[in-house]
């Protein structure tokens, strides 16, 4: 099979592309056939080393993938002929997605429904699954409730916004002025508990945005948000952390996905006498059962939310090399997709 792989971590000219033995199912897995995959920021992580995993060389890069079942063992015959994806390849001793073919547990597949394309969802998969858990898992998201997203425009942050506004939360964003009425758009029309095509009065699936980059944007989500944010997710990595103090509610999470490079000061004392939680959270940590619920929660937001993943480019394997150089250089924009050519 044709294959990106590695045989030592280190730069992106570790990377190499060309054939590998087609690897058999062992019993509860499958071969999957790969029909899209997609890049991930954390496979140049993977691939450097910075983050450490099992990696049994030749180790194939790649974290999502979308295919058909063409083997099983045994166990798995079920899926057989089945379209399925998976979402956590290329870590943990498991082989990668970037190649024709792929040995994925059953555990970590998941049913596709027949109307999202292959490259719709290989793209949404990392975006979709980070914002349900991160709204769920981590923030423990309450119909009625308000979530304030740091980076709506985004991939990540328009999954968060669509996720929080279908489940009922009044969602503020920052997002620049030219994107703000693409995400004030994902703010659901009809949000649980109320009809279709309604919106309550009190703002429940609501999105109201809020410019970054405006000189007194904090004073705008001071005046939005002061003492009721229940939930605060920064997929930027640079909000000041005592502006997001003085927009908590009582009981209040923050959810961290991204992290500045410099350690910033934290305000304890004003968090802890509100009982603010704190939680650090990487998709990699998930576990088997909460990546099968975000993948479920990734085929609702597809099917149920007008979000869609931002696919900026299709590359085949032969772009692995020049895809991860990009990663290094933080020149990668939007979701790429990799086809198995």
């Amino acid at each position: 099979m044709r294959a990106a792989f590695l045989r030592a971590l280190g730069g992106p000219e570790q990377i190499e592309v060309g054939d590998l033995p087609v690897p058999r199912p062992r019993a509860g897995e499958v071969l999957l056939a790969v029909r899209a995959s997609s890049l991930d920021p954390v496979d140049a992580l993977v691939r450097s080393g910075a983050f450490p995993t099992g990696t049994p060389f030749p180790f194939v890069l790649g974290r999502d993938a979308v295919g058909t079942v063409i083997d099983a063992g045994t166990g798995a015959e079920d899926l057989l002929g089945r379209r399925m994806a998976t979402s956590s390849l290329g870590h943990d001793g498991r082989q990668g997605a970037w190649a024709s073919a792929a040995v994925v547990p059953r555990e970590r597949l998941y049913p596709v429904p027949e109307e999202v394309e292959d490259a719709v969802l290989a793209a949404a998969l990392h975006p979709a699954s980070t914002a349900h858990l991160a709204l769920h898992r981590h923030g423990r998201l309450v119909a009625g409730e308000t979530v304030l997203v740091v980076g709506g425009a985004g991939n990540v942050g328009g999954a968060l916004v669509a996720e929080a506004a279908r489940c009922g939360a009044r969602v503020v964003a920052t997002a620049r002025r030219r994107d703000a009425e693409r995400v004030r758009a994902l703010g659901a029309p009809g949000t649980a508990g109320t009809e279709t095509g309604t919106r309550r009065d009190d703002g429940a699936g609501t999105v109201t945005t809020v410019d970054h980059t405006d000189t007194d944007a904090a004073d705008q989500l001071r005046e939005l948000l002061g003492g009721r944010a229940d939930i605060v997710v920064d997929t930027s990595g640079r909000l000041d952390p005592e502006l997001v103090a003085d927009l908590m509610a009582v009981r209040g999470r923050i959810v961290v996905i991204a992290a500045p490079p410099s350690p910033p000061r934290i305000p304890l004392a004003r968090l802890y006498t509100r009982d603010v939680s704190l939680h650090g959270f990487v998709i990699s940590r998930a576990t088997v059962e909460e990546l099968a619920d975000a993948a479920r929660g990734t085929m609702r937001l597809l099917q149920e939310t007008p979000w869609r993943p931002r696919i900026t480019r299709t590359v085949g394997l032969g772009a692995a090399r020049s895809l991860h150089e990009a990663l290094d250089a933080h020149a990668v924009d939007g979701r790429v997709v990799v086809l198995p050519t």
